[in-house]
């Protein structure tokens, strides 16, 4: 049996073709011209105007070549754009030059634009419109300054601010359509009432997080919690509900966000869901391990795990003390103090996090705080739990503590809140994801690159704490649509989690939700 050859979709191909006469437009603008249609285009034009239509035809080149990742992703303005910009460069093709086929090529692509403008369907950004206007504003006059004869120096700089507008006014109008999330209490409560029902994934609950946006099956009886950075749609860890359904939601969540012109990305997803996204077509990447403690098995007991059991003693001896409250049992005055020690251990970073931490204190009520003491009745620092609903689990969304707090007051919280778990039946304990963990346990190149970035994203402390409680470990992973779209969308990834965001005065601060 012959197998049938997988059909190119249209916008694919115009993309292509459009492409092709950018790159044509930039070979012919960068070479010279034949010599007698060249003398017969002088003779007809007035002086300057081949030169500059060799000028416009490299621009319209490199805007084209910008214009076909739009096309590919059947976004209506790159449509409109290269429709104008192919018919344009046809006309300073034969202006510089009279390059008959070059132009007759750029003409064909207009043909093939206006056969298939049904298929550009993915609208703009509308809140790109306004800031649109305000370059244009800046634009004109220069435009008009650079028509009339100004120094060299001034030409040169005048020329270099329009390229740079000229950019700035294409990003704009490619921008892809941006969704907000929405704060619509009876979808949040629908999204809970899954969570709780189905919830048995250490990363179901944050789900909740009121900064992603939920989409829901057609029953209502499963849904997906994402974010859009980039024009890419994050989906942060897998559909929550019914089984059965997800395959139908990710197929739908996919239909309507490459209607808006998004790439679809999955951080987070785990090995049982992976042949479900291969199955659509998802590419997979390692992302790494999270780490989580049976409370049942925990025991300081033996040489191993002697230095935690070392800084359980010494903070017990120096008077330090746990309790685990939910939020609406945590007094006002500490909460004013929980939020001091977050603000204190963050300083000027972000607040990061996006799979695995929540975007709030007390909004959650099924949450839990562990909170240290000291001998002098001040908070030392805290722990937010999360729960997994489905399975008696709990994760751990928050770690904060005071700077001159005893040296593992972490540890000591950690272990009081196993023993606390294993009173109440919890099953178990998810500690922190460890981002790369399978790298950083081997050596060679890789683990020293990590080891150079731990710096700025503590790759390698976060995953040496995690190891001392002698964890289990889950495998998690990041699932994209085509291998050309992971660079994009990792960095789509990474600035969802706040880690490409430097610290500075203008960073979120944790409480924003708060009730």
């Amino acid at each position: 049996m012959v197998t049938p050859l997988r059909r190119i979709e249209s916008p694919a191909l115009v993309a292509c073709a459009a492409a092709l006469v950018g790159l044509v437009g930039i070979v012919s603008a960068s070479t010279p011209e034949i010599a007698r249609r060249s003398e017969l285009v002088a003779g007809v034009l007035p002086q300057g105007f081949p030169a500059a239509a060799r000028v416009l035809t490299l621009a319209f080149g490199i805007a084209l070549l910008w214009l076909s990742r739009g096309l590919a992703r059947r976004k209506r303005r790159a449509w409109q754009l290269a429709a104008v910009l192919v018919v344009a460069s046809a006309v300073t093709h034969l202006a510089k030059g009279l390059d008959v086929e070059e132009a007759a090529g750029s003409l064909a692509v207009f043909a093939f634009l206006l056969r298939t403008r049904r298929e550009f369907v993915a609208p703009g950004d509308p809140a790109s419109v306004k800031p649109l206007v305000q370059v244009a504003l800046v634009a004109i006059p220069l435009g008009l300054l650079l028509v009339f004869d100004v120094p060299g120096r001034l030409d040169d700089a005048l020329s270099i601010v329009l390229a740079a507008l000229a950019a700035r006014a294409l990003f704009l109008w490619l921008r892809p359509y941006t969704d907000r999330a929405r704060d619509v209490p009876a979808e949040w409560r629908r999204a809970e009432a899954l969570v709780h029902e189905h919830g048995s994934d250490s990363l179901a609950y944050f789900a909740l997080r009121r900064d992603k946006s939920t989409f829901f099956s057609a029953s209502g009886r499963s849904f997906l919690a994402y974010r859009v950075v980039a024009g890419t749609a994050v989906v942060a860890g897998d559909p929550i509900g019914d089984p059965a359904e997800r395959r139908e939601l990710l197929e739908e969540f996919r239909r309507v966000a490459h209607a808006k012109a998004w790439r679809v990305a999955i951080a987070g997803a785990s090995v049982d869901a992976l042949p479900l996204y291969a199955g659509l077509g998802f590419k997979s990447i390692y992302l790494g391990d999270e780490a989580y403690v049976i409370p049942e098995r925990f025991s300081l007991e033996g040489r191993p795990i002697r230095k935690v059991r070392q800084s359980v003693s010494r903070l017990e001896k120096a008077g330090y003390r746990v309790r685990l409250l939910a939020p609406a049992e945590v007094e006002p005055q500490v909460r004013d103090e929980l939020r001091e020690v977050s603000r204190e251990w963050r300083g000027r970073w972000p607040e990061r996090g996006f799979t695995m931490a929540m975007d709030a204190l007390f909004a959650y009520p099924n949450t839990m705080l562990a909170i240290a003491t000291g001998p002098d009745g001040r908070i030392g620092g805290f722990l937010q739990l999360v729960p997994a609903p489905a399975c008696g689990g709990y994760s751990l969304a928050t770690m904060r503590r005071r700077h001159d707090t005893p040296n593992g007051l972490m540890e000591f919280l950690i272990v009081e809140t196993l023993e606390w778990a294993r009173d109440r039946g919890v099953s178990e304990l998810s500690l922190n994801f460890s981002v790369f963990a399978e790298y950083l346990r081997g050596g060679g190149l890789l683990r020293t690159v990590l080891l150079k970035l731990d710096g700025v994203f503590q790759l390698e402390r976060l995953f040496s704490f995690n190891r001392k409680f002698f964890p289990e470990w889950r495998r998690r992973y990041f699932c994209f649509e085509r291998w050309s779209d992971l660079p994009i969308a990792g960095v789509a990834y990474l600035h969802a989690e706040s880690l490409l965001t430097p610290p500075g005065p203008w960073v979120k601060t944790l409480d924003l939700a708060a009730r």
